[in-house]
């Protein structure tokens, strides 16, 4: 069986992850495709909307075969380390190739590109470091550089955010000296920030959460860009929790947190760098709302993305000294399984004994420092439910087995 891997958070699961899956086999001509997903918490440092077992079966009833998580280490970190940790698991699971989604298209740009910036990193350093000192953002300045030594129609744009992505994912493969082979599909009709409608059937996640926080009627102002499968379990996660996760939820945490510690403490959480911990603790006792906070303590030099990646880790307390090991060898070290079809077992059976990692289907069992965090981060997106749904759910974490889906009979065994 011919495997591809694919890269995904699914918040939520819409049809423009549908039209990307469905050219992904037809591109590649997968008999197995294998998302990584991201768990509790996402790469842009937001809570996800619903829970890592409700977005695999979005994943299983729109055909994936076998949902794996990208564990919070990799989750919550810069392009750089997401993929490194994303593209580690694909190929531990012996893909074949892996196809992401970008504003460029064409994968020979990628390629291209990394070259590129193999033989002038020294250069690429410099113009980055000159730009930080002018106040700009280091995504800003990157892109700065780069725009700076290249030429943007020779190679891909680095400021798109999904080329960004996939420049890293090309990246991960050649440092990584995997054998994967990297496919690009152009995303059409809504952009990565789109947070307006614009198409009939196709939008972003963020247009899609922000219509469905900002009405009373918005599952049915979102129904056209989502999958039934995705509306019903959107509507059974609601009815059953009575809330979506987003950080407003998380506010009084994060200020009883930020009130109680010091700059010291701070200074010693992941991302925290400049003393911009300062400006955290100058603020909070002032904010009534996730947003107000945010709003005053943006800056140019410090992008939205950033700081609410530095909230999480604040919340989850994860330190610069937990992460150091990420940073010094950006691999995973093992394969936590959430769910599968019966296609996706069949995968499994044939190259479990080829797959060197651990692979996790319970979690109450293993031990490992990346995975401490992965406990944490449960810990932390639960936190905001009563007892005794709190310690239910807790317990589902990891107690309960992957998710099994017929997807001839469509039900899940």
């Amino acid at each position: 069986m011919k495997a591809v891997g694919v890269i995904v958070e699914y918040n939520p699961f819409h049809n423009g992850h549908k039209f990307h899956l469905d050219e992904t086999k037809k591109k590649t001509n997968a008999d197995c495709i294998i998302a990584v997903m991201s768990g509790n918490f996402l790469q842009r440092g937001e809570p996800a909307l619903v829970s890592k077992w409700t977005r695999t079966k979005m994943a299983l009833e729109a055909g994936v075969d076998i949902v794996i998580e990208l564990p919070y280490a990799f989750a919550t970190q810069k392009a750089e380390n997401f993929a490194n940790g994303a593209i580690s698991l694909i190929s531990a699971l012996r893909c074949e190739e892996v196809c992401f989604g970008s504003e460029s298209g064409t994968i020979e740009d990628f390629e291209s590109t990394v070259s590129f910036m193999r033989n002038n990193q020294e250069a690429y350093d410099y113009f980055t470091q000159q730009y930080i000192k002018k106040g700009y953002s280091y995504p800003k300045a990157a892109s700065l550089a780069y725009s700076t030594l290249s030429n943007v129609d020779t190679y891909v744009d680095l400021s798109k955010p999904n080329n960004i992505l996939g420049y890293h994912y090309v990246k991960a493969i050649h440092d990584q000296k995997s054998s994967l082979k990297a496919k690009t599909i152009m995303r059409t009709s809504a952009g990565y920030h789109d947070e307006a409608f614009s198409h009939e059937s196709i939008a972003s996640a963020t247009s899609i959460r922000k219509t469905l926080f900002s009405s009373e009627k918005s599952m049915d102002e979102i129904q056209n860009y989502l999958p039934i499968s995705t509306s019903k379990w959107l509507l059974s996660y609601y009815q059953k929790n009575q809330l979506f996760h987003r950080w407003e939820e998380y506010f009084s945490l994060l200020k009883y947190k930020l009130l109680i510690s010091t700059s010291s403490e701070l200074a010693n959480i992941y991302e925290a760098e400049e003393g911009i911990e300062n400006r955290l603790l100058t603020y909070i006792s002032e904010s009534v709302s996730f947003q107000n906070f945010m709003e005053k303590i943006k800056t140019k030099r410090y992008t939205w993305t950033r700081l609410q990646r530095l909230c999480v880790h604040i919340l989850t307390n994860t330190t610069k000294e937990q992460l150091k090991p990420i940073n010094e060898k950006p691999v995973a070290t093992y394969i936590r399984l959430l769910g599968m079809s019966q296609n996706g077992q069949s995968y499994l059976n044939q190259v479990k004994k080829e797959v060197e990692l651990p692979i996790i289907s319970k979690g109450t069992h293993f031990s490992d420092e990346l995975f401490t965090l992965d406990w944490k981060a449960a810990q932390t997106y639960l936190a905001i439910f009563p007892e005794p749904l709190r310690s239910s759910l807790l317990r589902q974490e990891y107690a309960t087995p992957p998710i099994r889906y017929n997807e001839k009979e469509q039900k899940y065994v």
